[in-house]
């Protein structure tokens, strides 16, 4: 191995720093905002403050999709979808019943049909809400019908609440009997207990004046029926012929002139109403439904305010064992109730709007009856003169807590003479109160009514046609209603204070607890529209 260089092996010697014994300086301290020293007293910006020097958002500039005046437009003259093009450029006279008629909503029950499985059937089928009874399966003509003013007659029997003729007593006790111990009841048994129309059929190439001036003279519904038959080819409601003929305004320009208009201007609609207030008992309200023959009650505050609305279809959310508590129940509770039903099936909180002012247009009127699909709007008092109506609610939902009914229904009294009813004498309807309900202040107090037969009759003598009195439909259906089953309320409350009167027996029976109506078993649960 070559001898290395000892001078290139020898180590490099450390460099001496100057000043390396001398300690060094601390450095400055750095001041930081949000952690003041200790020594020093600075100011914490707010949040408000860092706010201030944010970039300006362009939504801070944008103007308003819809200034006051349009909103106020699209109010008075909601928009449509457009129409049927078939109709376009025709004259309504000369379009055929059979061409606004669905057959698939054509829902057949034999007369042999219990009435649980018939109600299953309503609830399940919805719009037109009606049943047809025929002999058989193999026939295709209609001898009568089971719609909701059957059902709620059916259940104010169920529960003692009926009144019949003294030679009727007997049967209404059996059927009364059947029904609450739960054994099946067909519906021939039960057809006529509620107050009936007559059965009107039109041939499917009958014009539709011809259906005008019925649904203007107040009956509610015909059955469209094959040329030269009996064979049912569709069932045209009320509801039905005014959403065609919003649905294709466009189309109808003698109707659809009326529109702009003011209801007060068209002097539409009447000043009698029948009403109930908040606080009675659902009880109440359904056998004014029954005995007055209306399909609908408006219920009212203290103050005659609007606060809901309890239908006929109602009635499908107490067809369960579990829910007959709820006859026991305020029409307040009610309402909450069919709020809630509502806010489960369509899957968020609504609160339907069933009133008008005088000061609604015709459109916004019939707008609010085809998408509510109900057979009246109240008038309430107007807010302003230059409003349409009251706001509909759209902000957030209300949310409203309920009494919960839990209490077994009372016992049964005898069959024979009793005294007051175990359901209006029991436990009291829970107090809720009406500023809970949800858009309850958004109403007005009550002036009038307008109904789907109202408009109609209008439409026919607008177009030329002599529809019949509309009133005297209505006091046919009243007498209809009172031939078995109808007694006065003034009376029927008066004389539940303590005096004797025919009540039949409750709900329950008197050997042991309640078994149901007869209906439907299970937990309750709402289909159908109104």
């Amino acid at each position: 191995m070559a001898d290395q260089d000892p001078k290139k092996d020898a180590p490099t010697p450390l460099r001496t720093i100057p000043n390396a014994s001398t300690p060094r300086s601390p450095p400055a301290p750095i001041q930081i905002g949000t952690s003041p020293s200790p020594h020093t007293t600075s100011h914490r910006s707010s949040f408000a403050e860092n706010m201030r020097n944010l970039p300006h958002s362009p939504r801070a500039s944008r103007q308003p999709s819809l200034t006051q005046q349009a909103l106020q437009e699209l109010l008075n003259n909601p928009p449509t979808k457009g129409g049927d093009p078939m109709f376009a450029g025709r004259d309504w006279k000369t379009v055929k019943v059979g061409e606004v008629v669905d057959e698939k909503q054509v829902r057949f029950a034999e007369l042999d049909t219990s009435v649980e499985e018939a109600t299953n059937l309503l609830i399940t089928s919805g719009s037109p809400n009606v049943i047809l009874l025929r002999e058989d399966k193999s026939s295709s003509t209609a001898v009568g019908t089971f719609d909701y003013s059957d059902l709620n007659s059916y259940l104010l029997l169920v529960v003692g609440l009926a009144h019949p003729d003294e030679g009727d007593v007997k049967s209404f006790d059996e059927l009364a009997k059947k029904g609450r111990e739960g054994k099946p009841i067909p519906l021939k048994d039960v057809k006529e207990l509620g107050r009936k129309e007559p059965l009107i059929t039109l041939p499917e190439s009958a014009d539709l004046t011809k259906a005008m001036e019925v649904f203007g003279s107040g009956v509610h519904r015909v059955l469209i029926v094959k040329e030269g038959t009996s064979h049912v080819l569709g069932i045209l409601t009320q509801l039905r012929l005014l959403q065609f003929f919003w649905d294709n305004r466009q189309s109808f320009p003698a109707v659809n002139q009326l529109y702009p208009s003011l209801i007060k201007d068209l002097n539409l609609g009447t000043q009698s109403v029948i009403a109930i207030n908040g606080d009675k008992p659902l009880t109440d309200a359904l056998e004014l439904m029954n005995n007055e023959g209306v399909t609908s009650l408006p219920v009212l505050d203290a103050q005659s305010n609007v606060i809901g609305n309890i239908s006929q279809v109602d009635v499908r959310l107490l067809t369960k064992t579990t829910s007959l508590p709820l006859l026991r129940s305020s029409c307040i509770h009610f309402i909450g109730v069919i709020l809630s039903e509502r806010g489960v099936n369509d899957g968020k909180d609504s609160f339907p709007v069933f009133h008008i002012t005088p000061y609604s247009t015709l459109a916004h009127t019939v707008a609010k009856l085809v998408a509510t699909r109900s057979h009246r709007m109240w008038i309430v008092d107007a807010p302003s003169p230059a409003s349409s109506g009251p706001p509909t609610p759209s902000v957030n939902p209300t949310v409203m807590s309920l009494p919960i009914l839990s209490a077994p229904l009372p016992a049964a009294a005898p069959a024979a003479v009793s005294s007051a009813s175990p359901l209006l004498s029991g436990t009291a309807a829970p107090a809720i109160s009406a500023s809970a309900i949800p858009g309850a202040s958004l109403s007005g107090r009550l002036s009038g009514v307008v109904s789907l037969t109202d408009i109609l009759n209008l439409f026919a003598r607008v177009s030329g046609l002599n529809p019949h009195d509309p009133d005297e439909a209505r006091r046919a259906r009243r007498r209809s209603s009172s031939s078995s089953m109808r007694r006065s309320m003034d009376s029927s409350r008066s004389e539940s204070m303590g005096r004797s009167f025919n009540r039949r027996s409750s709900v329950s029976d008197n050997n042991g607890g309640p078994r149901g109506l007869g209906i439907v078993r299970g937990r309750a649960s709402g289909a159908g529209t109104g």
